[in-house]
């Protein structure tokens, strides 16, 4: 559908018909004049908002029109649109509530842009939220918001945030690499069937002071030397780890 000037949808008087009708529409200029509309319904709003050739200006009118906007399902409908402008939806992701960023950064027909604004503004939020919010989000939020809540105090909302379905090796990697990593996430990983047996995160585990000696040996002779090496070269140890590793690498290398 091809957009049309701002002069021409200005011009464009609204037919003389129900806007149930009207938003079924083939013209752009109808459909523009329809969206700012004060006799606009949520309902018809909606419906008009499924229509994936909807154009940009129509959904600039939605976001303008104050008779509806104030719906929140109309917000987040308008913000998850393809062809919603991004000087449209980035500032309308302020005004979403932290389930409904989650909803927009997950869902695949938003643009790579709009979901990352979504998750920024929402990892932005996690210190002012409820605990229970924050369970729910490290249970099924995007991997970056769930990383961010690997680093969370409360154990149970970490360990939710372990079992995200978006999790991956490298932000895990990243939370235990943070200044911010509690001791309830080393231990967690450690002990971690899925986690623990990727050699990334042994090696990152091998180097931490928080990780108990224990698994310091076990995760010393799973891996080859050249990783342990990786560690003594890129890694500040304590003396005693050190010394260990050493002696595992001279073990290994004469055998």
């Amino acid at each position: 559908m091809t957009e049309p000037s701002p002069e021409a949808a200005k011009k464009k008087p609204l037919p003389d018909a129900p806007l149930e009708q009207l938003i079924h529409d083939h013209s752009p200029e109808v459909l523009i004049a329809v969206a700012g509309n004060s006799r606009l319904t949520e309902d018809l709003a909606l419906a008009l908002l499924n229509r994936r050739d909807l154009p940009a200006k129509a959904l600039e009118e939605l976001n303008k029109n104050g008779a509806i906007i104030k719906h929140r399902k109309v917000r987040i409908a308008i913000v998850m649109h393809p062809r919603t402008s991004r000087h449209v939806s980035i500032p309308a992701i302020r005004n979403l509530y932290a389930f409904e960023l989650m909803q927009v950064a997950l869902f695949p027909a938003v643009a790579a842009d709009v979901k990352r604004a979504a998750e920024e503004t929402l990892i932005g939020r996690l210190k002012t939220i409820s605990s229970g919010e924050r369970y729910g989000l490290a249970k099924q939020s995007p991997g970056r918001v769930a990383a961010t809540l690997l680093l969370d105090p409360e154990e149970r909302i970490m360990r939710a945030a372990l079992a995200n379905p978006h999790m991956t090796e490298a932000l895990i990697v990243g939370a235990l690499r943070s200044d911010d990593a509690t001791e309830i996430l080393v231990f967690a990983v450690c002990e971690d069937d899925k986690w623990s047996r990727r050699n990334e995160i042994k090696m990152v585990l091998l180097g931490h002071e928080k990780t108990p000696f224990a698994k310091t040996a076990q995760f010393a002779a799973e891996l080859p030397p050249r990783m342990i090496k990786d560690v003594l070269r890129n890694t500040r140890l304590r003396e005693d780890v050190r010394n260990y590793l050493l002696s595992v690498v001279a073990e290994k290398s004469s055998s």
